[in-house]
């Protein structure tokens, strides 16, 4: 499988009071034809940044500084803001956090996702009902002709992701980027709402990049993962490598913290401390202040991101230090 995006050492600042901060440090990974690529790590860890960078949706605050990203070997950060607005919607859309607030609580359902229609397929008034009642279908909801008419405060928070899902398909996009698709939703709900973009996947041909923290969506949905931390990459490999044989400690620590049915007894282990914010980060291994196997070297020097065994990557000096003793 070809690539459809490439994304190459990409940096991300934001301006504050005190100077910039780089929130996403050189970032790198690929997303395939009909493929499910997920980002995991937790909450600060700059996943939603580099989702919004790829689609140029920073605040007036925040930039991307250097890298590239390259959608169909097209730069989108040398694009307009012109130039995006064809390519948001149209080729690459977006499903955003939380569902309860992502709608316009002051237009229809039948009017939000109708806006989406009528700018890039160019079509209006019944035509654009027609297609917005179609979709409504296509995701689920039931009566869509009357949820057509409806506000969002009416519908549940299941339906109203539903909802995000069918504005984000409206132009049968050839990748998706979905921000923790099933945030806020019961565990019921989760379950549909992952099998809802697995078999559109199937039926519209599309790719995925997956933003989650949920191992347990990852494990159900994707072929392939990128663990971030700290705005940096610190392994990428296949998602059934990552469960069995995670490298990273990082990685090792959010398996072990993840409740998983067994037949015997497992003490679930959790994490040391937190995530540190981008004026936090030590001058080595961002990980050093919570990683049980801290070595010297990883409190002064960064580690760089290497190949160690086929397509498994980990940003750690300790495979580093194995490989030298082989």
């Amino acid at each position: 499988m070809s690539n459809i995006l490439e994304v190459n050492g990409l940096t991300t600042q934001f301006e504050t009071k005190n100077g910039p901060l780089t929130v996403v440090d050189d970032v790198h990974f690929s997303l395939k034809k009909g493929e499910v690529l997920g980002i995991v790590g937790e909450s600060g860890c700059g996943k939603s940044v580099t989702s919004l960078s790829i689609l140029q949706l920073l605040d007036k605050h925040g930039k991307v500084s250097s890298g590239e990203v390259l959608y169909k070997n097209t730069n989108l950060v040398s694009k307009t803001e012109k130039e995006m607005r064809k390519i948001r919607g149209k080729e690459i859309s977006m499903i955003f956090q939380d569902p309860m607030t992502s709608l316009n609580p002051v237009l229809t359902i039948g009017t939000q996702i109708g806006e989406v229609i009528e700018k890039h397929e160019k079509i209006k008034g019944t035509q654009v009902k027609q297609k917005v009642v179609e979709l409504l279908n296509l995701v689920g909801i039931p009566r869509a002709n009357e949820i057509f008419h409806e506000y969002p405060h009416r519908l549940s928070g299941g339906m109203k992701q539903r909802v995000m899902i069918a504005m984000a398909i409206a132009c049968k996009p050839t990748m998706l980027i979905a921000d923790e698709p099933t945030t806020a939703l019961d565990v019921t709900i989760q379950a549909q709402i992952l099998d809802l973009l697995r078999s559109l996947k199937e039926d519209l041909e599309m790719s995925i990049l997956l933003i989650t923290h949920d191992l347990g969506v990852v494990a159900e949905m994707c072929d392939r993962v990128v663990v971030m931390y700290a705005g940096q990459v610190v392994e990428t490999t296949d998602t059934r490598t990552l469960l069995r044989n995670p490298r990273h400690p990082y990685t090792v620590g959010l398996i072990q913290s993840t409740p998983h049915q067994s037949k015997g007894e497992r003490r679930l282990k959790s994490i040391v401390g937190q995530v540190p914010t981008p004026d936090e980060y030590s001058p080595g291994c961002r990980f050093v202040d919570r990683c049980p196997q801290a070595m010297d070297i990883c409190r002064s020097t960064v580690p760089p991101l290497l190949e160690i065994e086929g397509q498994t990557a980990c940003r750690c000096w300790l495979y580093e230090r194995k490989e030298e003793v082989i």
